[in-house]
């Protein structure tokens, strides 16, 4: 009797997107089969053994060759599954943020001063907004390094990634905040002209900064639970918090249960108690028995020095390109804003519409974060492009569908925003214009987080803010301004920007080199070269033994 030994090729993937080898039957020969060992190979090994009971099996290729066939990729089904598990919960949490801002410009509007309250948050809502953006990019620097590690199994390592990014949040929050609190009144005097403006939105300041410790905290955890893909966790802590911050921001801004109104100053200590509120329910989590033998996450609490400096390189090209874009769109709005005050009151509505659009896409683009992330960890590329595409073509089509209800019926949605006649009628056409460029952010912001997992946050800011300068903002101009078509024409850059920016990254992500794996914490420069020289099907792959008997 002659004994064979098949080998056959199995993605290290607890995800369910594989690839399996073609076999060769022969009639009138029995066999047995190896057990793999794991039990991620169970669904492998039955269908495997199907086949056996048919007859021989036998591997014509070598390993290391790519497969012919496709016998065990999933259904489509499986997929979305998946990606809306990871999505949806992102979805709900950044929707109650959402919410949590529209109750706080309704409260402040409500107050006896409105109209100084009202301009001294407009003050205060880009200065914060720039200013913890810049450092909210922490959190996706924790999200690709922890996918990478949980993909590839080191869950020690991945408790390290927190502990590190932990550390770095609780330094930066403590030094930002003791600038901010101490200097609050002299930073809203730059920007505010009138004297009490000044004194509301430095009021607002220093208790808002007071939470910014615990807030680049909860931004440290959002990474890491983002990247081991329990993105459910966002959400509860998210829709907890901000229901809390509702509650304490309408007990502090007009004063109940014995205490007093502080104005729009509780708007800022409510919003700080909140991010408190929000990092407690991430720690109890954390520290729950499950995470804490897993990860081991506060047994050797530590900052490791190479974990920080890799966080550092993808985090930083990211705050940036935040600042960068930020700073376009502002000169954007201004230029809406040479045009009046119904067009810019217009385009604001449009922007708001725009939210139906942004935030699913922001959830499908964590969603791509953490699955190409975690498959990189397993050294599977080609899945991890696979798994990049496919929550781009979901997150697409959805995008398209809302753009084909925007271009339709643009009236019925801007008069859920507003009931102004004369701003629906100016919007309308902006509506439609701006229905049509979100469409290619299902490709655009999706893939670009796929890329950032790459580690290839630096191209993606480069793209970003490149476009962003030279296209989009000279083109709303030239048309707007220069060739006096209004605020059509101003909102007539908008497609250009959006499908420009989805092309450059649809190919970078397409045509670029995965091979640029980042080496694993702690690795010496031996191990990176070696790493680097392996070819992307060798990675990609394990191989198990059977024995065929014939």
């Amino acid at each position: 009797m002659k004994t064979e030994i098949l080998t056959y090729k199995l993605p290290s993937s607890d995800i369910g997107i594989g690839e399996m080898s073609s076999f060769e039957r022969s009639e009138g020969t029995s066999s047995r089969m190896e057990p793999i060992g794991s039990g991620e190979g169970h669904g492998v090994q039955h269908v495997i053994s199907t086949l056996l009971r048919h007859g021989t099996i036998s591997d014509t290729r070598k390993v290391g060759e790519h497969p012919r066939q496709n016998f065990l990729m999933p259904g489509i089904g499986d997929h979305q599954k998946k990606i809306l598990g990871l999505a949806l919960p992102v979805v709900a949490g950044l929707s109650t943020q959402m919410v949590l801002s529209l109750i706080d410009t309704a409260l402040v509007g409500r107050l006896p001063d409105a109209k100084y309250e009202l301009a001294a948050m407009g003050i205060v809502f880009y200065l914060t907004w720039a200013i913890i953006s810049f450092f909210s990019s922490l959190s996706t620097g924790t999200q690709v390094l922890t996918s990478r590690s949980f993909g590839s199994k080191n869950y020690k390592e991945t408790g390290s990634i927190l502990a590190s990014s932990m550390t770095m949040a609780a330094a930066l929050g403590l030094l930002t905040a003791a600038v901010v609190v101490i200097f609050s009144r002299n930073i809203a005097g730059f920007f505010a002209v009138d004297k009490r403006v000044a004194g509301l939105a430095g009021g607002y300041l220093f208790y808002r900064f007071l939470g910014v410790p615990f807030f680049l905290l909860s931004v440290a955890y959002r990474g890491f639970f983002f990247g081991i893909g329990k993105t459910k966790v966002f959400m509860f802590a998210g829709i907890l918090a901000n229901v809390m911050n509702m509650i304490l921001d309408y007990t502090l801004i007009f004063g109940a249960f014995g205490i007093h109104g502080m104005g729009l100053a509780g708007a800022g200590l409510g919003t700080s108690i909140a991010a408190g509120i929000e990092t407690s329910v991430y720690l109890i989590v954390s520290t729950s028995k499950g995470y804490r033998d897993k990860f081991e996450i506060f047994k050797h609490f530590k900052f490791n020095r190479n974990i920080g400096e890799s966080l550092i390189r993808i985090s930083i090209p990211v705050s940036f390109e935040s600042v960068f874009t930020l700073s376009g769109l502002l000169i954007y709005v201004s230029i809406i804003g040479l045009l009046g005050t119904l067009q810019q009151a217009a385009s604001q509505t449009v922007l708001s519409a725009l939210l139906l659009s942004y935030l699913p896409a922001m959830g499908f683009g964590v969603a791509a974060q953490s699955l190409v992330g975690r498959k990189l960890g397993e050294k599977d590329i080609q899945c991890a492009r696979r798994w990049g595409f496919e929550t781009s073509r979901i997150a697409t089509s959805y995008t398209l569908l809302l753009g084909i209800i925007v271009i339709s019926v643009p009236q019925f949605v801007l008069s859920l925003l507003t009931a102004n006649a004369d701003i629906i009628r100016v919007a309308i056409p902006v509506l439609r214009i701006a229905g049509f460029a979100q469409i290619f952010f299902g490709i655009g912001f999706v893939l670009a987080n796929g890329l950032q997992a790459a580690g290839e946050s630096f191209f993606v800011m480069l793209a970003d803010v490149t476009i962003n300068w030279f296209v989009f903002v000279p083109l709303g101009y030239l048309f707007g301004m220069v060739l006096k078509l209004g605020i059509t024409g101003v909102w007539a850059a908008m497609p250009f920007y959006t499908s420009l920016y989805a092309l450059v990254i649809f190919i970078k992500f397409k045509n670029g080199k995965w091979k640029k794996v980042l080496p694993r914490v702690g690795a010496s420069s031996d191990d990176i070269s070696k790493q680097a020289s392996l070819q992307g099907d060798e990675r990609t792959q394990f191989a198990a033994t059977y024995e065929v008997s014939k």
